[in-house]
């Protein structure tokens, strides 16, 4: 792939990554976009600029120019106003309400209709990016909370790896048969703002949630009956039963290790975390299992998608939109990517990348089939998750996500390391604390 170096010296130099001219000389619509891994991603790298090539090959009037790296919320102000952003920019579902709101997004209503499959895209997902009946970007991969436990633990503990826990009240069950089988039967992160993260999926997983709209400001909804229930149910695992083991105050390294290790049963997750125990703990995807949430009342819901710099001409618009839905919302190229996965030695079957759950109807059910015939592991080990997926909402962080969950993280390591703690103070102290922070959303 080859740039001339008046097209990067201007991205550079003169007119930024996002408002120069939309053609080169050659009459290319010039498009910068973002996302290209870093070279020590070398696979992903690969893949990406394998992928620009191949795009550019297809549609010779437009020119890519790509860019390492993501979003970054700290910077994205300054790089729009200095002309710096990208044409079309990576972000996480967190971001676009904001960006949207501060008319930081282009509006992509009158072009999304001319997108292939965009209405196959599940709605819960398009509606990340809409905001009053308008569209502003494209969501290319999800993931949604679930159980993962152990199968060869369930099996030690004679439970049926086949049939997971769908309640809370049947991962207590199993928690205790682990333990009394000699491992950990149920961790939880409790540092790091992530017991707060996971305090908020099960929040959603019992019907509750973390922070509702009160008019034009926001309130936290967390000092209640699912609030309580939450504490209860951690206090009865971790000093009832004692299925939680002495351990406490872990965050996802930790938990990763137990399970790699084979000292845990069970512990909340999205599906990546089955690659990082394979790849960096010496695991064995067939050792694995991935459950739908328990109870399936709700779960949390994060991804990613692609929005275009309100200052791209309409050329770049439509060019950028080519750009991400071949490369990202492309079934008629999930065969050819399962292959090349496959071919250079890549995990498939799992439900992420190139198997986003991004679909309904029939690419969702030509995805399924092309999963089952590329597989590298057993996928019937995660079909719960999937199946549950379907069926369960999905819904997204609360704002100001981040300081929200260092104030919820003091909730869990009091329930988990303080046998006696008042549940009703800590979740009533919570709420004042994170009513202050919401007090700042705009």
């Amino acid at each position: 792939m080859k740039k001339s170096a008046a097209v990067l010296l201007g991205c550079v130099l003169v007119a930024g990554c996002g408002s120069g001219s939309t053609t080169e000389p050659g009459g290319k619509v010039v498009v910068n976009v973002n996302g290209q891994p870093p070279q020590t991603q070398a696979f992903d790298r690969k893949v990406f600029d394998e992928d620009v090539a191949e795009f550019e090959k297809q549609n010779p009037d437009i020119d890519l120019v790509p860019h390492e790296g993501f979003m970054d919320p700290k910077t994205f102000s300054a790089k729009l106003a200095g002309g710096q952003l990208e044409d079309v920019f990576y972000v996480y579902f967190t971001d676009p309400a904001a960006l949207i709101a501060r008319k930081q997004a282009a509006d992509l209503t009158g072009y999304v209709k001319d997108v292939p499959h965009y209405g196959d895209l599940k709605q819960e997902l398009k509606d990340v990016f809409t905001a009053d009946g308008k569209v502003y970007g494209l969501p290319t991969a999800n993931y949604t909370m679930g159980l993962l436990y152990s199968r060869a633990n369930f099996t030690k503990a004679g439970l049926d790896p086949n049939s997971p826990p769908k309640t809370w009240d049947e991962v207590r069950a199993a928690a205790k048969k682990l333990k009394d089988a000699g491992v950990t039967g149920f961790a939880e992160y409790s540092k790091s703002n992530q017991g707060g993260w996971h305090f908020t999926t099960w929040m959603k997983s019992v019907g509750g949630d973390i922070a509702r709209k009160d008019g034009d400001t926001y309130k936290a909804d967390f000092n209640n009956d699912k609030g309580r229930e939450v504490l209860r149910r951690l206090k009865e695992m971790r000093w009832d039963d004692n299925s939680m083991g002495e351990k406490q105050l872990l965050e996802i390294g930790d938990v990763q290790n137990m399970m790699g290790a084979g000292q845990l049963g069970m512990y909340l997750a999205a599906p990546d975390n089955v690659a990082a125990i394979v790849n960096q703990f010496k695991g064995k995807y067939e050792d694995y299992g991935l459950a739908a949430i328990p109870e399936q009342k709700g779960t949390l819901l994060g991804g990613e998608g692609y929005m275009i710099n309100p200052k791209a001409s309409p050329e770049k618009i439509k060019a950028g939109l080519k750009w991400i839905q071949w490369k990202y919302l492309n079934p008629d190229r999930l065969e050819q990517n399962l292959q090349r996965y496959k071919d250079r030695g890549q995990p498939v079957g799992l439900p992420i990348p190139p198997i986003a759950d991004i679909w309904t109807g029939e690419p969702r059910k030509k995805q399924e089939e092309l999963k089952g015939k590329y597989a590298t592991m057993p996928v019937q080990n995660f079909q719960a998750y999937v199946d549950g997926s379907e069926k369960t909402k999905g819904t997204l962080e609360p704002p100001q996500a981040q300081q929200v969950y260092a104030i919820l993280d003091a909730v869990v390591q009091a329930t988990l390391t303080n046998k006696d703690a008042d549940h009703a103070v800590l979740l009533k102290d919570a709420e004042t604390k994170v009513n202050a922070v919401l007090a700042q959303v705009k």
